[in-house]
This record gives C-alpha cells, sequence and structure tokens, in this order.
C-alpha cells in the first residue's frame, strides 16, 4: 500500500506551517504566505543580473556583524516565509553554517527586484508583512523606462509598523543604513 500523495494546493484548516512545507517534496521553489505556499515564478535575465549585482555591491561594502545573502528564506513566524532576493542580516548569535532560514528579528534590510509575475507581492504583500514583523529597511526594485534599475527605499515606522518612503535613487544609490553603501546603477545591468 502506498500513501497518498499530499495535495499541497489544499491546505490544512488552519494553513499550512513551515514545517509541514519544509517536509514536502515540491519541485519548485516556494514562499508561505498566509499558510498558503506561493509558488515563485520565472525571472527575467534583467532581474537575476540586478538582483546578482546588487548582492556583489552589498557584500563587498558590509560591515561586522552584517551578512548579505540572496534568496535566503526568512522565517517571518510559522506560517509566513519569504525569500526576498537579497538579505542583509546581523549574524551575531547565529550559526550561519547550520542556518535553514534566517529569523527575522536579525533581518536589517530587505530587497526585491519586481519582476512581471511579482508585481503585486512585491508593491504591497511582502513589505506589509516586512513591516508587520519588524524589518527595520525595504528595498523594492524597479524596472525604469531606460532598462535601468530604479530603487525605492523605505525604512520602518515603529509607530504605525508600516514603511515610509525614504528616497527613490536613479543613477546612483547613496544610503547610510544598514551600513554605508554607494552603488552605480547603471552598472547593475548589461545593456
Amino acid at each position: 500500500m502506498t500513501a497518498e500523495p499530499i495535495d499541497w494546493v489544499h491546505p490544512p484548516a488552519n494553513g499550512w506551517t513551515f514545517d509541514q512545507v519544509n517536509e514536502l517534496d515540491l519541485p519548485f521553489k516556494w514562499e508561505l504566505v498566509d499558510g498558503a505556499i506561493v509558488v515563485r515564478g520565472q525571472t527575467l535575465l534583467w532581474h537575476d543580473q540586478v538582483r546578482d549585482q546588487l548582492f556583489a555591491e552589498l557584500r563587498a561594502a558590509r560591515t561586522t556583524p552584517y551578512a548579505v545573502n540572496v534568496e535566503r528564506c526568512v522565517l517571518l513566524n510559522e506560517r509566513n516565509v519569504l525569500l526576498p532576493d537579497v538579505v542583509v542580516f546581523d549574524k551575531t548569535g547565529l550559526n550561519v553554517f547550520e542556518l535553514e532560514c534566517t529569523p527575522v528579528e536579525s533581518v536589517a534590510l530587505a530587497v526585491e527586484v519586481v519582476s512581471p509575475g511579482s508585481r503585486a507581492a512585491d508593491r504591497f504583500t511582502k513589505p506589509g508583512l516586512y513591516a508587520e514583523t519588524g524589518v527595520p529597511s525595504y528595498w523594492r526594485v524597479e524596472r525604469g523606462e531606460n532598462d535601468l534599475p530604479v530603487v525605492h527605499e523605505f525604512r520602518r515606522d515603529e509607530s504605525q509598523s508600516v514603511y515610509l518612503p525614504v528616497a527613490v535613487h536613479e543613477g546612483l544609490l547613496r544610503t547610510e543604513l544598514p551600513f554605508p553603501v554607494e552603488i552605480d546603477l547603471k552598472q547593475l545591468v548589461e545593456l
């Protein structure tokens, strides 16, 4: 007798938890939003170039105690797990060699590069979840009219638990948080 296959499309009554989904053998990258499995869509080359170059620039500029990673799961709570395109986190007290998911309280910055299939999630759902769970900074990277990246920088308002806009960076991104960094946005893509 073989076991019944698990129907991941129809979650349990209270929704999936991270531990339950992590036990599934899913053939795709996934996120968990309010207990529902969200399939990570295919990305364009532009998205991947921008993500990878932002990672490299942030990694080169990082200061102690920060670490930078690409598509590292962030455990917001048992029913919400996101994979930011780039995440900056404080590695103090973490065993980074054993870490499966980054705990949300360690995250200093979440970066999402908007794709055609992730517009609503990157503009509304993810920043709402990141802000609600205490992530101090959020960058949303959009594709500008000239195909160059435009970075929308947000900081969390503690009293409202929402992000407020700080700056829109075109051409050059210069900021102090989570650490001082200056990035020539034109160099992130090969045109």
